[in-house]
């Protein structure tokens, strides 16, 4: 199992706990406002670490750290992430996932599992502009949308803990996209709206984020349908 970057310390990547956040390469999506363009196109100019390191340095983390998140990149299509997981929450570490959603059956068979603590999907846009905001073609969009949506329902079932959230732009969001957000995930707990930071290393340029005011207006959007909604960023 090669880890291709660690953070050993984070404070935010998993609310309410201590973490080490590790990415994985590779990914079936190209948002184009991406801050891990490196994960994505250019894997081999990226760290390569191995599993006996990460073990070695989480074995030397015992009781200083909760947890670990696993981010991307899109960390479901490794098909060894099961039991490179396991052994982790084997360690006493609470596990968890961030995911696009586009992977239903893996999700599924990882909460069946009982390794994950807690979940962060991507909501990338409304159903009509995912396509668009995804990077992908537009003739496979509602496949990937309905696959979206199966990942949503399973969250939904609310066998794990979990927020959905959705990066924001000027040039990809409106408030009717945001509404459109909110009814597609209507009766979840937890909704972050996380506004785009230019980490100058995106996939394609020229996106900025938000108003202050456009996203107070977008929060109340989506409180019209989800128990709790905040901003992150």
């Amino acid at each position: 199992m090669i880890v291709n970057g660690l953070q050993k310390l984070s404070l935010l990547d998993y609310p309410g706990y201590t973490a080490a956040t590790m990415f994985f390469s590779g990914c079936n999506f190209r948002c184009p406002y991406c801050h891990n363009s490196d994960l994505v196109l250019h894997p081999n100019r990226t760290e390569e670490i191995t599993d006996e390191e990460i073990f070695e340095f989480l074995n030397k983390r015992k009781g200083l750290l909760d947890g670990i998140c696993v981010t991307g990149g899109e960390p479901l299509l490794r098909s060894d992430l099961e039991p490179f997981l396991k052994e982790i929450k084997n360690m006493g570490f609470k596990v968890k996932l961030d995911t696009n959603g586009s992977l239903p059956k893996r999700l599924s068979e990882l909460i069946e599992s009982g390794i994950l603590d807690y979940v962060a999907m991507d909501v990338k846009n409304s159903k009509e502009k995912y396509a668009l905001t995804a990077g992908i073609p537009e003739l496979i969009k509602d496949n990937v949308v309905e696959k979206i949506n199966e990942s949503i329902n399973l969250l939904m079932e609310d066998r794990v803990d979990y927020e959905f959230r959705t990066t924001v732009t000027k040039e990809l969001h409106n408030i009717e996209d945001m509404n459109g957000i909110g009814r597609w995930i209507k009766g979840s707990k937890r909704y972050f709206i996380q506004n785009f930071i230019d980490s100058g290393r995106t996939i394609k340029e020229g996106y900025t984020g938000q108003t202050k005011d456009w996203l107070d207006e977008a929060k109340e959007a989506v409180q019209q349908h989800v128990q709790e909604v905040d901003l992150r960023g």
